[in-house]
């Protein structure tokens, strides 16, 4: 006997947003967090007096429209502000680079006038492409299984996708972007460094892999599928910082019925007669359910949550071979003034913007090869967001907070140190990093958090610090997330759901594995 319809594992954005979903559809929910406060990755916290930063995910573009649009986020509390400028790239001449609506052409001009000619046309195509993309991302992608019969309709699909990217004369764009490189797809449209490295960075981020890695391009797409206040591509901040997206969506799930239980653990999943039946927690209280949705990566779903002999052996193998491990490293920063950048002095419209410290792809691509060779990039990619710039509930007057993502560290050393070992120093990398194009950054720096890819998995639990819960590589996208057979969110033992970054379209701040899990729980359990 079940005592309730559904239990999620996790009150991440994703869980929250499955939650809600369930909740509207009149199922009874109860969310358990392992953490004291809900949201995730996706939270704003106080790390030093007086001043809140979001301690993980740390910008707004990705989040799925139709989901603040159903869940009436801006409703419950959410408001959204956008960059008035969308990237600054600073570089080590003097020169710089500061992309946004009506100036990018004029700015890359500066560098190139063929570049900027050529940029509109490649706008547009990379625009085809993610148009197409961007319809695939609130649905299930074909699930391809050893059945005949469900093969071919399935298999079906993938002809369907493909004729919209051929009526959107695009089918080639997306073959390359999907096979080659992001490097060799910008040396091939563009001539000047400054505006590959500004579109090459999104290859990188969150992904351990140099700009000219096969596959890379796809990244390229990733990162422009959202849109905000109906700009595709376009970034903001959370005004209260990206937890005010959790807190939002919190309220929905509990005014539509579901209660969220923090500190409260998963110890394991119960499964009885190959169905999951409810949860046992770590003080020993155990709690049924028809439906289990995890929202957790699935490797600690397989390997931690359930017992050993309830878990396939295919499915062992697979997660035994699951690839995590952004290289990422994250801080955020007590800052007692805006830092002066020797490119662009005083204040300005580009402090409000995503600063990308990384001159060109060559740059990229050494930080890359020092990470695999020394642990850490020495000369590190680094993109700094100050948010305060237009959200001043953040720090007191006159101050500000910024986020530093860095790229790249590894997750694990092969000498057998640990972060614990090595954070403070490469903290102090990459505040030198930033110091080398702004002078007197580091002076004005009153307090530091630091998170190494360590610090990210035992606080979020990101394995190995991937903030996409596993790599977002050809072999682990669309219908193989997180594996063949598997894909539409239905997980190989019968009442078990994955709604995390783990399953499709992946991970950020999307909202869309949350929507579409809760969607497969809803035909299951009220359908049937």
């Amino acid at each position: 006997m079940s005592d309730i319809d559904a239990i999620i594992v996790g009150a991440g954005h994703n869980g929250l947003t499955c939650a809600a979903y369930l909740g509207m559809a009149g199922l009874r929910v109860r969310v358990f967090e392992r953490r004291g406060v809900v949201g995730g990755a996706c939270v704003t916290e106080e790390f030093h007096p007086g001043f809140r930063n979001s301690t993980a995910a740390y910008t707004v573009g990705l989040l799925q429209p139709k989901i603040i649009r159903d869940l009436k986020l801006y409703e419950y509390g959410l408001r959204v502000v956008e960059r008035r400028v969308q990237n600054f790239l600073p570089l080590p001449d003097g020169r710089y680079l500061l992309t946004g609506d009506g100036r990018t052409e004029h700015e890359i001009a500066k560098f190139s006038a063929k570049d900027a000619t050529r940029y509109p046309a490649y706008q547009a195509q990379i625009r085809r492409v993610v148009d197409v993309l961007r319809g695939l991302a609130l649905a299930a992608p074909p699930n391809l299984t050893a059945d005949l019969r469900v093969a071919v309709r399935e298999y079906s699909k993938f002809a369907t996708i493909g004729k919209r990217l051929w009526q959107a004369r695009s089918f080639r764009t997306a073959l390359q972007l999907l096979r080659q490189s992001a490097g060799d797809i910008l040396d091939s449209w563009f001539e000047s460094d400054p505006i590959k490295a500004v579109l090459g960075f999104d290859a990188v981020v969150g992904n351990l892999a140099s700009p000219y890695t096969a596959g890379s391009a796809y990244m390229l797409l990733h990162h422009v599928l959202g849109e905000l206040n109906g700009k595709s591509g376009a970034w903001g901040y959370a005004i209260g910082g990206m937890g005010a997206i959790t807190q939002a969506m919190a309220r929905v799930a509990v005014k539509h019925g579901a209660r969220t239980d923090v500190c409260s653990e998963i110890d394991e999943i119960i499964v009885e007669g190959n169905r999951t039946v409810g949860v046992v927690l770590k003080d020993g209280t155990s709690v049924r359910a028809c439906a289990v949705i995890a929202n957790v990566n699935p490797q600690y779903l397989f390997q931690n949550l359930l017992p050993r002999e309830a878990v396939p052996q295919a499915v062992a193998a697979r997660m035994q071979a699951w690839k995590a491990g952004s290289g990422t490293f994250r801080m955020n920063l007590a800052l007692a003034r805006l830092p002066d950048f020797t490119a662009l002095p005083g204040p300005g419209d580009h402090h409000s913007a995503g600063i990308i410290l990384a001159p060109n792809l060559s740059y990229m691509e050494q930080a890359y090869r020092d990470c695999i060779e020394f642990g850490w990039s020495r000369s590190p990619i680094v993109e700094l967001v100050i948010p305060s710039t237009l959200d001043d509930s953040l720090a007191p007057p006159g101050a500000h907070v910024a986020a530093l993502f860095c790229q790249h560290v590894s997750p694990q050393f092969a000498d057998g140190s640990t972060w614990d070992q090595h954070r403070e120093a490469v903290a102090d990398l990459m505040i030198d990093t930033v110091e080398a194009y702004a002078p007197g950054f580091k002076a004005s720096v009153i307090a530091r958090q630091s998170l190494s890819p360590l610090d990210l998995e035992r606080i979020f639990g990101l394995p190995n610090g991937d903030i996409f819960h596993g790599a977002m590589t050809l072999d682990q996208l669309f219908s193989a997330r997180p594996m063949h057979g598997f894909a539409a969110y239905r997980m190989p033992i019968a009442g078990l759901y994955l709604c995390g970054s783990g399953a499709h379209p992946g991970g950020g701040v999307t909202g869309a594995p949350g929507h579409n899990a809760a969607q497969a729980v809803i035909a299951d359990l009220l359908r049937n």
